[in-house]
């Protein structure tokens, strides 16, 4: 693990591994087949990476998508790794060169299609080869359970068959207790060591909408975060090409991306996204699991995904570098309708139906979000994160243990065999035909919970599914099943805390965080790094990402890096990162804070001589006329100064009902503090130097 730990710094500029990264490399350095579900941007590429270089011969991993294997070959290139892809998209020439650089031994990861891997030729190549590993990407894909099912995934049985010593590792972001066990018995795995890393990914906000005023949202939303790359997933090809047209009217750089399109087309448009060509993509869900883009800083559904796995796998594009992303969904029951129709028209009705109803339930519920999504993955979060809108606007609770203990105490009685709805009716002490006929009346806790209504018995249930206390069997006819966190409810372990029913609310208040001035200064740093990236990613012809992460970026504007040795402490600057562009950013980080010392000395000139003249008792109008200066100007030093903690007196300058009339502009524009954009809220009521004091002065209120 020395090695594999020398070899992350040399090659990704890392440190220290992270959770669970280390164990899986262990596990397949003593040649053990593994089964690794980590969430989108949890690092599961490092999982076969370090063993690969660190081992003799060569690793295939075996990857849906052209364009991932090409963003992933493309990423180790740029770290210094001899990597390569045979696929479709490449001439006989170029697989002969590389078949060839294989078989000489100098490519370490060799990157295959399903359909590549199970070819005759490649088979009789593999025989020539010293594999070490075989590592089976995005495999969920070989489960029928999984939601993009891939037939030629369901053959790779034979490679335990062919190759039994050599070990094979599975790896996807997202799979239920039913798709990891379909993923060992297709791949034929001997005693996979089972790795769950935390599905928790705390740096993505979790927000639900309802489906109406949605483009008008949207804007709002964009507008909050400008420069910002983003997808948009729609239901439909019509509603991508729809609402990138109304984006781009509305003078948003915004493209669409769906099956219809030519596979070039596809090709292009997915080029320009990754490129920061175009920063926002309205697409169906044909777009993002080739996608191997780590500043994408936000998801939005336009409409309801179809499932919990689904939704997991679209948020969790967002924030790969594990900086702060945002994700919001428009949750509307059209769409359900629609989801309902497509499931009637397709194979596993049942499960497909009970794994819509599970993210209408997501969608409904008045508990944390986070909360209900790692329930779902069978991972139990005891604190609510604060950082969805529920924990932000948190509903009335109340003790909800002795509601809980009847229907678990139910649950038991009846051996986990039944469904909620059955359940309910046993609660209620129903007289239907089929709770007398199969004797559930005689039960203990037959009739103990009638005093409430089935509809809130529902609601009480839901929260208790989505709280982690019980789970659903959606193979054995959806019957509910306890857990052991529910165990310690009943045996009066544990208590539990219900919402009250008549507290729920939607559309809740986003309050922005107001930013310091050391604040901007490092934005702006970082904008002027995110542009020297820009700029080398159009010489080179590379994604922006490829040359630094937004989080390395972010650690460069935090850390101002002015030396190799500091340059290197950086996060995800290894040895060839350094090589190639270390000086350039440092020059950018020194030039960039010279620039600024020069500018703060001369505003600070130029605002001391307002505050000197202004202490002398001078009205704005006479500093203007001595200064030479705009009185606008003079107002805006004032107000600078007012924020930086000067003793200077705004009201002077206001009445109280302009002051008043601004700050319901300014929260009603949820602080945005554009002097334009409330200007023409107050209908040009209000003069613009007058809203620019109201603003600062607002801000110090605020923050004391």
């Amino acid at each position: 693990m020395t090695t594999a730990k020398r070899a992350l710094k040399k090659y990704f500029g890392y440190d220290h591994f992270r959770p669970l990264q280390e164990e899986v490399i262990k596990s397949v350095l003593q040649g053990e087949d593994a089964l690794v579900i980590m969430p989108t941007g949890g690092g599961k590429s490092i999982c076969y990476q370090i063993p690969a270089l660190i081992m003799e011969g060569v690793t295939v991993v075996v990857s849906p998508l052209i364009a991932l294997m090409k963003d992933q070959v493309e990423g180790l290139h740029a770290n210094g790794v001899d990597a390569a892809f045979l696929n479709s998209s490449q001439s006989a020439k170029q697989q002969a060169d590389v078949m060839e650089r294989i078989t000489e031994g100098s490519i370490k990861l060799l990157y295959v299609s399903p359909e590549k891997l199970l070819s005759h030729e490649f088979y009789y190549l593999l025989l020539q080869l010293k594999v070490n590993l075989f590592a089976i990407d995005e495999a969920h894909c070989i489960s029928v359970w999984g939601h993009d099912f891939r037939p030629e995934y369901a053959k790779m049985a034979y490679l335990k068959k062919q190759f039994p010593h050599v070990p094979v590792i599975a790896l996807t972001a997202t799979a239920d207790n039913l798709t990891q066990k379909d993923i060992v018995n297709q791949l034929g795995l001997v005693n996979p060591k089972k790795f769950n890393s935390s599905f928790d990914r705390p740096n993505l906000s979790l927000n639900v909408a309802p489906g109406k005023d949605k483009f008008k949202t949207i804007l709002g939303f964009l507008r909050q975060r400008p420069h910002q790359a983003g997808i948009i997933y729609c239901l439909s090809r019509k509603a991508t090409e729809g609402l990138s047209e109304k984006l781009k009217n509305a003078g948003v750089n915004a493209s669409y991306y769906h099956a219809g399109l030519s596979a070039e087309e596809r090709a292009r448009r997915q080029e320009d996204f990754i490129n920061d060509e175009v920063p926002i993509i309205c697409a169906t869900i044909a777009f993002g699991m080739g996608i191997d883009k780590s500043n994408v800083r936000w998801v939005i559904h336009y409409n309801l995904p179809r499932n919990i796995e689904s939704y997991y796998q679209e948020i969790g594009r967002a924030g790969r570098d594990g900086l702060k992303a945002d994700t919001l969904l428009f949750y509307s029951f059209s769409d359900v309708i629609v989801h309902r129709k497509f499931i009637e028209e397709s194979a596993q009705k049942e499960v497909s139906h009970a794994k819509l109803e599970r993210i209408q339930q997501f969608c409904d519920a008045q508990i944390c979000r986070r909360k209900i999504l790692l329930n779902y993955f069978g991972e139990h979060l005891e604190e609510n994160c604060n950082n969805c809108d529920v924990c932000k606007n948190p509903p009335r609770v109340f003790d909800g243990t002795i509601i809980a203990q009847k229907a678990f105490s139910a649950i038991v009685r009846l051996k986990e065999k039944v469904p909620a709805g059955i359940l309910i009716d046993v609660i209620r002490g129903s007289s239907r035909q089929e709770i007398l006929s199969k004797g559930y009346q005689k039960i203990k806790t037959y009739g103990v919970g009638k005093d409430i209504a089935h509809q809130d018995w529902q609601q009480y249930m839901l929260q208790l599914l989505n709280l982690g206390f019980i789970s659903v069997a959606y193979d054995e006819g959806n019957a509910l099943k306890l857990t052991a966190q529910g165990r310690e409810v009943l045996f009066g372990e544990r208590l539990v805390n219900l919402v009250h029913l008549a507290s729920m609310k939607s559309d809740p208040e986003v309050k922005p965080i107001l930013k310091t001035g050391k604040q901007e200064a490092r934005e702006g740093l970082f904008e002027a790094l995110r542009k020297l990236r820009l700029q080398i990613s159009r010489e080179e012809n590379i994604p922006p990402y490829l040359v630094f992460s937004d989080a390395s970026l972010q650690e460069m504007a935090q850390e101002e890096p002015t030396s190799e040795f500091e340059m290197k402490l950086i996060s995800g600057v290894g040895v060839r990162k350094y090589q190639l562009y270390g000086d350039l950013f440092i020059n950018e980080i020194v030039e960039f804070g010279q620039k600024k010392n020069q500018e703060a000395k001369k505003s600070g000139e130029s605002f001391y001589q307002t505050y000197e003249y202004y202490k002398q008792g001078f009205s704005v109008e006479e500093i203007a006329s001595i200064r030479k200066i705009n009185p606008v100007t003079i107002y805006s030093h004032l107000a600078s100064l007012y924020e930086k903690g000067a003793d200077i007196d705004l009201t002077e300058y206001l009445n109280s009902s302009e002051l008043e009339q601004i700050e319901d502009a300014y929260r009603s524009l949820n602080e945005t503090g554009n002097v334009k954009d409330l200007y023409l809220f107050m209908k040009e009521e209000v003069e613009y130097y007058k809203i620019r004091l109201g603003i600062s002065y607002l801000k110090v209120l605020s923050s004391s």
